[in-house]
């Protein structure tokens, strides 16, 4: 009888913390946003790095262009983060965002708005990074029409492909 009872307090205790784990891991839409917004963030020096980068190489050849055009996307992110920041703040206090105060009816419709809004921002946050990292990573270096009896240019590329593997490009334009 004592085990009987034993083993049912064990089966109760075992079921009351499983339920307790359950609700631990799932996140609230709130938590669910602000862990978007969390896992963005951080990248934000490195869109004002890149920028940085990308400044020294603009100028009015297509390589500067194409440079121009990757700042200009990361300088848009940035202000797609900074412009979402402020409407979220806009709309919900603190003990919603971090006490997880329960929400009016049109609050919960604003805030399926702004996670379509944060996962848009963070789309653009990687993209731009990806963008600019990527042309950054490779150098062109051409030779000269002149240097060769016939007019070409001749160019070697070389990039960071997949897996940061080098990959080396060779062509001729005549």
């Amino acid at each position: 009888m004592k085990n009987a009872i034993a083993i049912l307090f064990l089966v109760a205790v075992f079921c009351i913390g499983c339920k307790d784990a359950k609700k631990e891991e799932e996140l609230t839409q709130m938590e669910q946003v602000m862990a978007i917004h969390d896992e963005v963030m951080p990248k934000m020096g490195r869109l004002g790095e890149l920028v940085g980068q990308l400044k020294e190489k603009v100028d009015t050849t297509e390589a500067g262009k194409q440079y121009q055009a990757a700042m200009l996307d990361l300088q848009k992110a940035n202000e797609d983060m900074m412009q979402w920041m402020m409407g979220f703040g806009d709309r919900f206090d603190s003990e919603e965002i971090l006490e997880g105060k329960p929400l009016t009816d049109e609050k919960k419709a604003w805030l399926d708005e702004e996670e379509v809004k944060v996962q848009e921002v963070k789309k653009s946050i990687n993209s731009s990074i990806e963008k600019a990292e990527a042309l950054l990573g490779r150098s062109n270096f051409l030779i000269p029409a002149d240097a060769f009896h016939e007019p070409a240019n001749v160019f070697l590329q070389i990039h960071r492909g997949r897996k940061n593997r080098v990959v080396i490009g060779f062509g001729i334009e005549i």
